[in-house]
C-alpha cells in the first residue's frame, strides 16, 4: 500500500495556514463563550470510555481538516491493512495482530465477521493457546499452596502486566501476592525473594526468545536461590512464556506458553504474557478484559472518522506536536490502582512513534512522539502541577477518572473528583493577578477520559484505545509504529563493556566512558 506522508497532502498546508491565522491564538474561554453546544460537539462516548475533548486548542473547522491530513495520507487504509493481517510492519516484514488476541471464536451465525477467512486457522490457534493458559491460570488459582507469583521480565512482559494486576486488585484473588522483576540490578530481585518461599512461590519467565539478557539473568539468579534454600520441583514452580520451548526446558521448564511474531512486545499483554493477570483475576475476568479491548477494536475499525475516538485523540495529538510545537504530554491518572498506567504509556508511544525516519527510511522534517509522563492524582497536584498552570511550557494534560469508587470511605471520591474537575477548570480559565506571582494564564489544554467503573473490561477497552490512537498519528506522520530498533545500539554496547568492567581494558573506549570505567573499578 502506498502511503503518502503528512508533511506532502494539501491538508498539512491547509492547517499550517489555519494555525497561522486562528490557531496560534485560540483562546478557550473565548470558544466556550461563544459557542454554547462546544461540550456536546467536542465530547463522545466510545466503548466503556466517554472522553471530554472540549477543552483543547481546536475548532470545528481545524478538526475537519485534521480528519482531511488522516483521509489523504491513508490513515483508514492503513488501518484496514492492520486488520487484514497485512505485513504493515515492513522493517520487519511482520503483519501486527495483536487485535487478533482479543477477537472472540469465529461464530458461522454471525457473517459480519471482523476477521478474514484466511485468519480462522490463527484465531483458532489464538483461542487453543488461550484456553490451556486459563485452564493453568485456574490451576494455580485453585493451589493454595501457591502463595506468590513472580513474573520475571522486561519492557512490554513487565509493563502490561504490572499496570493490569494493579489497576484490578480489587479483582484479585485473595490469598496470592503478585511480584514483578524487570531490572537487571540485583537489588529488585533481592528484595523480592527476601519476602518469599521456594515451598510456595511459582516465577514465571516472561521472554519471547527466552535470551533476553535482563530476564535470562533474574531467572537464573532465582532458580540458584530456589534450589540453595530447598526448592526441588523446578517443573512446578517455574513457567516460561516464550515461543523456544527447548530452552526452557534445558532450564528445566516442562510448563510453557508462546505467542507470535505479529505480536509487539508493547501490544502483548493479550498474549500468554498476561498469565499474572489471568492468575490474578481469574479466566473469566480475564475474557471481559480481552472482551473490552475487542469492542474498542470494533469501535476504532467501523466508526466514521468524524465519531472514531482513537483517530480524534490521534489527530489531536498530531496538532499539538506538528503545529503548536508541544513536545510533551502528563498523563493524569485519578485512581490510584492506575498509578502504573502512566509509565505503560510511556512505552506504549515512546517505543512505537520515537522514531526519526519514515517507512522508507527518510528522515523526517518536523516531530513525532510527545514525551508522556505523569502521576497519579491528587499526588501530581503537590509534584509538578506548578509547572502545568504557570511554567513557560504548554503541557496538554490527560485526566483519566473513574466515575463509581471500589471502596466505601465517605467523602473521599467525592474529593478525588472534584479536584480533578477542578485542575482541568483551572488550567483552562487562569487566573488574573497584576502582581504577577499568583497569576495563571490559563487557557491550557487538557483531555477528560471518564470510565463509568474500573473493570476488566473498562480496562481493556482503555488499553486498547491509546493503543490505536498511537497507531493513528504514527500512520499520519508515515513511520512504523511497530519496530523499535532504538532499544538495540545500547544493548550491544553493554556487552562489550561488561567484559571490560572485569579486565580493565579501555582500549578504543571514549574518554568518558574510559574514565567512568577505570573510577567504577578502582578501590
Amino acid at each position: 500500500m502506498t502511503r503518502t506522508r503528512c508533511d506532502r497532502t494539501p491538508a498539512w498546508t491547509a492547517l499550517k495556514t489555519a494555525f497561522d491565522s486562528t490557531g496560534r491564538a485560540f483562546d478557550l474561554r473565548a470558544a466556550f463563550a461563544s459557542g454554547a453546544g462546544r461540550f456536546e460537539a467536542f465530547s463522545q462516548s466510545a466503548p466503556h470510555v466517554f472522553a471530554d475533548l472540549s477543552k483543547n486548542l481546536i475548532d470545528s473547522a481545524t478538526e475537519q481538516l485534521l480528519l482531511d491530513l488522516a483521509r489523504q495520507t491513508g490513515v483508514e487504509q492503513h488501518r484496514d491493512a492492520m486488520f487484514a493481517g497485512e505485513n504493515i510492519n515492513t522493517t520487519e516484514q511482520r503483519a501486527v495482530m495483536h487485535w487478533l488476541l482479543r477477537t472472540p471464536p469465529a461464530d458461522p451465525s454471525m457473517p459480519a465477521q471482523s476477521v478474514h477467512r484466511h485468519m480462522a486457522e490463527t484465531l483458532h490457534e489464538v483461542h487453543r493457546t488461550l484456553d490451556a493458559m486459563l485452564a493453568y491460570a485456574q490451576t494455580v488459582r485453585s493451589d493454595e499452596g501457591i502463595t506468590d507469583v513472580v513474573n520475571i521480565g522486561i519492557g512490554g512482559s513487565d509493563l502490561g502486566p504490572q499496570m493490569a494486576v494493579l489497576a484490578l486488585d480489587e479483582f484479585v484473588q485473595s490469598g496470592k501476592r503478585f511480584h514483578f522483576v524487570s531490572n537487571v540490578d540485583g537489588h529488585e530481585l533481592a528484595r523480592v525473594l527476601e519476602r518469599v518461599k521456594p515451598a510456595s512461590t511459582l516465577f514465571l519467565i516472561a521472554s519471547k526468545t527466552f535470551t533476553t539478557i535482563e530476564t535470562m539473568t533474574n531467572a537464573r539468579s532465582a532458580r540458584r536461590w530456589f534450589e540453595a534454600n530447598g526448592g526441588t520441583d523446578i517443573a512446578r514452580h517455574f513457567a516460561a512464556l516464550t515461543t523456544n520451548v527447548a530452552a526452557a526446558r534445558a532450564f528445566g521448564i516442562r510448563t510453557t506458553f508462546g505467542f507470535w511474531d505479529w505480536v509487539g512486545g508493547r501490544y502483548s499483554v493479550w498474549s500468554a504474557i498476561g498469565l499474572p493477570l489471568a492468575i490474578a483475576i481469574g479466566p473469566q475476568a480475564f475474557r471481559e478484559f480481552l472482551g473490552g479491548a475487542h469492542e474498542m477494536d470494533e469501535h476504532f475499525r467501523t466508526a466514521p472518522l468524524a465519531r472514531n475516538l482513537p483517530v480524534r485523540l490521534g489527530l489531536l495529538d498530531v496538532w499539538y506536536r506538528n503545529f503548536h510545537g508541544f513536545t510533551s504530554r502528563s498523563i493524569a491518572p485519578y485512581h490510584s490502582a492506575l498509578r502504573r498506567l502512566p509509565a505503560y504509556l510511556q512505552q506504549l508511544e515512546m517505543e512505537s512513534n520515537g522514531k526519526r525516519v519514515d517507512a522508507q527510511g527518510e528522515a523526517l522534517p518536523y516531530g513525532t512522539a510527545a514525551v508522556l509522563w505523569g502521576e497519579p492524582g491528587t499526588n501530581g497536584q503537590h509534584a509538578y502541577f506548578q509547572m502545568l498552570h504557570q511554567g513557560t511550557d504548554v503541557v496538554p494534560v490527560e485526566f483519566v477518572a473513574v466515575k463509581k469508587p471500589k471502596h466505601d470511605l465517605a467523602g473521599h471520591h467525592r474529593l478525588l473528583l472534584a479536584n480533578g474537575l477542578a485542575q482541568a477548570q483551572a488550567l483552562m480559565v487562569g487566573k488574573v493577578d497584576a502582581g504577577g506571582h499568583r497569576h495563571f494564564p490559563g487557557n491550557r489544554p487538557s483531555t477528560f477520559l471518564l470510565l463509568d467503573e474500573l473493570t476488566p473490561a473498562s480496562l481493556g477497552a482503555l488499553i486498547a484505545l491509546q493503543e490505536h490512537r498511537v497507531f493513528v498519528s504514527g500512520a499520519v506522520w508515515g513511520i512504523n509504529s511497530f519496530d523499535q530498533w532504538g532499544v538495540e545500539l545500547g544493548k550491544l554496547l553493554a556487552t562489550d563493556i561488561e567484559p571490560r568492567l572485569a579486565s580493565g581494558d579501555v582500549s578504543g573506549l571514549d574518554g568518558s566512558t574510559a574514565g567512568l570505567l577505570q573510577r567504577l573499578r578502582a578501590p
